[in-house]
């Protein structure tokens, strides 16, 4: 791990690699909402070790990335998008191979449709459309919205904090395989501890959109995978299914009784594919 902050348009952003810098560059884009340290150290090894030269970053109000006051984050999610570019642009990286999960993996379309030349093919993870498509999507499970209606967390208590990511981590892994709760709360724990202002994460939550990109998926022109869980409570299978129908020539990988994310169950199939996908497509 190289972790540094680098500062490009005047906005901090906390990165880290993995790997050989003349390897093929593969940016890894976390949910908003999310520190880099969801992208595992052990999933991030062994796609360098496949020959990627790996980055990850926290996001603004995530890690040790600039932080805002809460309630006046002062950028919109647009920035976040362009973040990605500013990543590239602090390793000097004209273009790379970009892996979006969740909500980065709607960043990783926004920013295909925004600057395709900086995109060498998409990876598109445990998300959805990102911009609106002609077709109803199924909407989040009961049992996750009865997590959030029921959920209770004490931002000023950092024991609260963590018993409630800990149980969100439980309710985004869909159910159906056994959860680790010790790895999740380690993890967590990690998250919580290591951030400047972990309570400023709350900003992702309302963030206006800015100057988002309005061209369809149908214009995203580089190779994609779509890689989804059977199990994914937060944006079920369909979406994934939609979203591959609707980028030209992508494929669809479907994880079977894989909830929301990359889990540690899935890191070698996961690894795999993105190892084959960016072996065989895109501008290095």
């Amino acid at each position: 791990m190289t972790e540094r902050v680098v500062e490009v348009d005047g906005i901090e952003l906390c990165v880290d690699s993995f790997g050989d810098p003349s390897q093929p560059p593969v940016l890894l884009v976390m949910g908003t909402g999310a520190s880099m340290l969801w992208w595992e150290d052990g999933f991030c090894r062994m796609l360098a070790e496949g020959g990627r030269f790996v980055i990850r970053y926290d996001h603004r109000d995530t890690g040790r990335s600039v932080t805002y006051e809460v309630g006046r984050p002062g950028y919109t999610g647009a920035d976040l998008v362009a973040d990605a570019a500013r990543v590239l642009d602090a390793h000097e990286i004209p273009a790379a191979h970009i892996v979006g999960v969740s909500a980065g993996g709607a960043l990783a379309q926004l920013l295909a449709l925004d600057h395709p030349d900086r995109v060498s093919s998409l990876v598109l993870i445990s998300t959805s459309c990102a911009v609106s498509v002609d077709c109803e999507l199924p909407p989040p499970t009961e049992e996750f919205m009865r997590f959030f209606s029921d959920a209770h967390v004490d931002w000023s208590d950092t024991g609260s904090v963590i018993d409630h990511q800990v149980a969100y981590a439980r309710v985004l892994a869909g159910g159906r395989r056994p959860f680790d709760e010790a790895a999740a709360r380690s993890l967590v724990r990690r998250d919580v501890e290591r951030a400047h202002d972990f309570t400023a994460v709350r900003n992702h939550d309302a963030l206006p959109n800015g100057e988002l990109p309005q061209a369809p998926l149908s214009s995203i022109a580089v190779p994609t995978l779509v890689i989804h869980g059977s199990a994914d409570p937060l944006f079920p299978l369909r979406h994934g299914e939609v979203l591959a129908e609707h980028i030209p020539g992508a494929r669809m990988m479907t994880l079977p009784d894989a909830g929301h994310g990359v889990e540690r169950a899935d890191w070698t199939t996961i690894a795999a594919a993105i190892l084959e996908h960016t072996a065989a497509n895109g501008r290095q």
